[in-house]
């Protein structure tokens, strides 16, 4: 046997750099994994935790509608890579806690080819974006226009009993539903973002 090379260590080092090796690989396809799955899981926990100001989802109205109002602002902007106009109906509206309201969002396509837009939307108070709901929302899926074409948008909301209950809330007297149509897949928020309702 040569002196320094016991074949127990030599096994012993090879076995640790496999399993080192093996570790780093599990790593990197681990990040790998994470830098896919991050975007989806930072929607899930946006939707779930109203973070940001998202709002909620519902499959009906408020089964309890209380005497407590809040108004409710709305907001319309639209990317500037976007050629549309996009305007709320009206810019505001006082509605009872629980109490379902609808409103519609005027969109103009004034390109001359078919384009399709996406919207995104938040409210302020970011706060408020757990007891936002809303029932029916063309933000729900992607919008195509034709050229020329105009559309009224319907939104069906009302604002969680709930929120009567958070103290945190105490001091809302008005919530801004905003949203923001950007052209579908070129990446959404690059682009300078420009208020047309102002």
């Amino acid at each position: 046997m040569t002196p320094g090379k016991d074949p127990r260590t030599h096994g012993d080092t090879r076995r640790k750099n496999l399993i080192l090796m093996g570790s780093l690989f599990g790593l990197v396809f681990g990040m790998i994994g994470l830098s896919f799955a991050a975007v989806p899981l930072y929607s899930l926990f946006c939707q779930v935790t109203g973070f940001g100001g998202t709002t909620q989802r519902a499959e009906g109205p408020a089964g309890e509608i209380l005497d407590r109002t809040v108004k409710v602002r709305f907001n319309a902007d639209v990317n500037g890579a976007l050629p549309w106009g996009f305007q709320p109906e009206i810019h505001q509206m006082e509605v009872r806690i629980g109490e379902s309201a609808m409103t519609s969002y005027r969109a103009v396509n004034h390109s001359d080819e078919p384009i399709v837009g996406t919207a995104t939307y938040n409210v302020t108070p970011d706060k408020a974006g757990i007891y936002f709901n809303k029932i029916q929302c063309f933000c729900f899926t992607e919008q195509r226009l034709e050229p020329g074409q105009s559309v009224d948008m319907p939104v069906y909301f009302f604002v969680d009993p709930a929120m009567a209950d958070d103290p945190k809330l105490d001091d809302v007297k008005t919530i801004t539903l905003s949203y923001t149509f950007f052209r579908a897949h070129d990446g959404g928020a690059a682009g300078q973002v420009t208020s047309i309702n102002e």
